[in-house]
């Protein structure tokens, strides 16, 4: 049996929430016996960690130094009657430069497959065009839409009755209004290239996999057979010592790695965290100045990065802005969650915590006016939220991570045919793939 060696492009957008965990899943897809290399402007190459993953800049004219950098400014203001429809054009304008360069860059590389984000539509729309299998990858929440399913950027309730799919219904209005200017661009490369445009082209017939697991998500009445929720896919943190605990239990408090320029913001999560007697474990992304870092009340424990499963697994709970890779992360290992969300999915994210019970959540604006301590104290002394956490780590600690992925994506890309293998989703069934 002759195994089939696939040299997989990975298209995501260009920020650590999404590259490092296809980084992770690109590392096993290595380890199986691949060629896997992240496709995207010169600047992007900062964000790639340090793993058998390869990285190939779009090598085009539009490509200039700074426009990573120019993009991040306006993600970090994602919000508001300006900010949000800058972000927008400037998302869609990066999704232009790859449609526009990636057919010769995967033509110069000798792509032959392609691992697209489900947040970038160029990935698959490139595929289609030059008739190259793919699979998605959800490294966020899962944006299928379905009427009882709130718009994937909106803190709304799971609502299962008339008045729900009718609030949801006028919110997918809204939202594909806001999108039209990334929707226009798509829609304009797949009519050059003879392909239907339709929204649903741009979701894989194959395999659609995901980081999340079904406990978290909403409840889904019709997912695709191709679809297949999962855990978290990570790369092996570096050993380090940690800080002992000094009998006050920790907090881990972050923003991202776009929102951790927030100064006053995490100033109210460590003032939180020592009212309820805890002490604050920081983790900023760069984002605040060694004095800001310094100047934060509670004497809390201050870095710009921590190898943050090893960090939440000795956690009682955390302060989130709800960034999926580190809510996946805390409920991995049962740390239940005070959500306080910004933009983006984080509300969404927040509202399914809620639900299942694992997380509360405090608004920016309530946060600095005693609602973080409230919310923390409450969930540290309420023993529903540990517990609703737990459960959720249980099912992740089944679910396989980036190896059983890896598994089920070289399975269907080296198929040759349509749809996910029956039986592929069981951790105990490794398929091979032949030729």
């Amino acid at each position: 049996m002759t195994v089939t060696r696939r040299h997989i492009a990975i298209i995501a957008p260009p920020t650590a929430g999404h590259i490092n965990p296809l980084a992770a899943l690109g590392t096993s897809l290595v380890e199986a016996g691949h060629r896997v290399t992240i496709i995207h402007m010169a600047d992007a190459a900062s964000l790639v960690p340090d793993c058998s993953v390869g990285f190939a800049a779009l090598d085009h004219p539009a490509d200039r130094q700074g426009l990573l950098a120019e993009h991040f400014r306006k993600l970090a203001q994602p919000s508001g009657p300006v900010g949000l429809p800058r972000m927008i054009r400037s998302t869609g304008s990066l999704t232009e430069l790859l449609l526009k360069a990636l057919p010769a860059a995967f033509s110069r590389l000798g792509v032959d497959a392609v691992l697209a984000d489900s947040v970038e539509p160029a990935g698959a729309l490139v595929a289609r065009h030059l008739r190259l299998p793919f699979v998605t990858a959800i490294t966020g929440l899962p944006l299928l839409r379905e009427p009882m399913i709130p718009p994937p950027f909106l803190g709304w309730a799971y609502r299962p009755d008339a008045i729900g799919r009718n609030r949801n219904t006028g919110g997918y209005v809204v939202s594909d209004m806001l999108m039209r200017p990334i929707t226009k661009i798509v829609s304009t490369y797949a009519r050059r290239w003879g392909l239907d445009p339709a929204p649903r082209h741009q979701w894989s017939d194959r395999l659609q996999i995901a980081q999340c697991p079904a406990g978290l998500d909403f409840p889904r009445k019709a997912l695709p057979p191709s679809f297949q929720y999962g855990a978290p896919w990570r790369l092996d943190e570096p050993e380090e010592r940690l800080p002992e605990n000094d009998g006050r239990p920790f907090i881990f408090c972050s923003l991202g790695s776009l929102q951790g320029a927030r100064r006053s913001l995490f100033a109210a999560m460590t003032a939180a965290c020592a009212a309820v007697g805890a002490r604050a474990v920081v983790a900023h992304g760069g984002g605040l100045s060694d004095r800001e870092a310094n100047s934060l009340p509670g004497n809390p424990l201050v870095r710009a990065f921590w190898p943050q499963a090893r960090i939440l697994s000795q956690c009682s709970a955390a302060i989130l802005h709800c960034g999926f890779n580190t809510v996946l992360d805390a409920l991995a290992v049962g740390v239940p969650i005070v959500a306080v969300p910004l933009a983006f999915e984080q509300p969404a994210t927040a509202a399914r915590l809620m639900r299942i019970g694992a997380g509360a959540i405090v608004s920016a604006d309530e946060a600095g006016k005693g609602g973080l301590e409230r919310a923390l104290r409450r969930v540290l002394t309420d023993p529903a939220y540990s517990c609703a956490a737990r459960r959720l780590a249980t099912d992740l600690a089944g679910a396989g991570g980036a190896v059983e992925a890896a598994a089920i994506v070289s399975a269907v890309l080296c198929d040759g045919g349509g749809a996910m293998p029956a039986g592929l989703g069981l951790p105990d069934e490794q398929a091979a793939c032949a030729a």
